[in-house]
């Protein structure tokens, strides 16, 4: 009897660890947009810092990640246990967040801005009086409060896949999607920051012999490869976040997502494909409009004073 009840036991768990398993990719699919503009926001918070300090600068964001989310999980819990019908309009929020930090980057991101601000930083580090130390406590808290908004939006998307599930599977999803996004996030990050001091290592790597000659030369690569992939992370990252968040205004229109669906049914290679493209056009126009509407806010108000 006892052995007939721990077999049942187990066979309970191994249920909930499946169901587990299967939400969180799912959730991690869906957070996926979210993750690239992570990489990419901190990798360019850690402009500026000495390259000794880059290591425990990533390592301190990563800390103050890690508080974020035990903030985060057992109020995302509360509002699903107590308030779900909260669910959705957070989703549609994030979503439309997505879309407009998308739209911002698409219409007034640019070289121009990122040039401007490593000259200022460049010019800030020159400065004797420079407090280096309050400079790298500045960029952290500014990390942290990024991380933030960036963390609640993994968090509510997350959220709405563990939607109506047991309190248990819906805390192991959200504590395994924080774990696996902030490791994943500053390890990468940890690495990217690095690409271009190993690029120079490998390069002044003295010695005639054909081995030092090809590290010099894969040194030279990741020299020239460390600022492509700033720039294919910020692209990316954009692109996902208008896919996800689109996405997810999508999937808050009922009848929008049935009509997409029912004409991609009629053709094979737009099943799956169309309600993608639909969602990504859907975010860029949600985004282009929230801008400009606060811009036109932002000149009201500006006139009014």
């Amino acid at each position: 009897m006892a052995m007939g009840s721990l077999l049942a036991l187990l066979d309970d768990i191994a249920a909930v660890l499946d169901d587990v398993s299967l939400m969180t990719k799912v959730a991690a699919k869906k957070t996926a947009g979210v993750l690239g503009d992570d990489l990419a926001v901190n990798a360019e918070r850690v402009l500026g810092v000495r390259p000794d300090r880059e290591l425990p600068v990533v390592w301190a964001v990563a800390k103050g990640s890690f508080i974020n989310k035990l903030i985060l999980v057992p109020a995302a819990l509360l509002i699903a246990t107590f308030i779900p019908w909260l669910i959705m309009p957070l989703l549609v929020c994030g979503g439309l967040y997505l879309c407009f930090e998308g739209a911002e980057k698409l219409l007034h991101g640019g070289g121009k801005h990122s040039s401007e601000e490593s000259d200022a930083v460049v010019q800030r580090l020159s400065d004797p009086e420079c407090d280096l130390a309050e400079l790298e406590r500045t960029k952290i808290r500014g990390a942290i409060r990024t991380d933030f908004i960036l963390s609640a939006e993994i968090i509510v998307l997350t959220l709405g896949v563990v939607e109506g599930q047991e309190v248990l599977a819906q805390l192991l999803v959200l504590a395994g999607i924080s774990l696996l996004m902030t490791i994943g996030v500053y390890g990468l990050v940890a690495c990217i920051v690095k690409i271009d001091d190993l690029g120079l290592m490998l390069n002044q790597k003295p010695g005639e012999g054909a081995l030092n000659r090809l590290l010099r030369g894969l040194g030279s690569g990741l020299l020239r490869f460390a600022p492509w992939l700033m720039k294919a992370l910020g692209v990316v990252g954009t692109v996902a976040m208008f896919l996800v968040g689109g996405g997810i205004l999508l999937h808050a229109s009922h009848s929008l997502t049935v009509a997409v669906e029912n004409f991609g049914s009629q053709f094979q290679y737009l099943a799956g494909l169309l309600p993608m493209l639909v969602g990504g056009v859907l975010g860029l126009l949600a985004g282009v409009l929230l801008v400009k509407v606060f811009e036109l806010v932002a000149r009201l108000r500006g006139n009014s004073h």
